[in-house]
């Protein structure tokens, strides 16, 4: 079954956007997460989860996460078996019609998602 989330935009139509869950593993990324976490956060899209899923950092990775939890769907840091046990957490708990991998080093451009996904 299709999820979707409708807005109404101030012409009156009726938009729809799917939801996107947007993963980030990560582990001793504390010089790189920040900017991945704004670039996610600033997208302004309206039907977005963000998941980070941390190896068990031992840097300040995890005070970065925490600085911003409250933009956060679901984060979690533990020990795991590498980059890919992490992007397979963290599709165990996405809920989105898409899913895109988002590295720690990476950024996404502004509005992205809204350019790709509006209808």
């Amino acid at each position: 079954m299709l999820s979707v989330q409708c807005l109404v935009t101030k012409s009156y139509k009726v938009m729809l956007y799917p939801k996107i869950s947007i993963v980030t593993p990560s582990y001793n990324q504390g010089q790189y997460i920040e900017e991945a976490i704004l670039s996610v956060i600033g997208q302004n899209y309206p039907n977005l989860e963000y998941i980070i899923i941390d190896g068990g950092s031992t840097d300040n990775t995890i005070e970065i996460i925490k600085k911003y939890e409250k933009h956060i769907t679901y984060w979690v840091s533990e020990k795991d078996k590498g980059i890919y046990d992490a992007m397979n957490k963290g599709i165990d708990v996405a809920t989105g019609e898409w899913i895109y991998f988002l590295g720690t080093d990476d950024l996404l451009s502004d509005n992205i998602l809204i350019k790709i996904f509006q209808i």
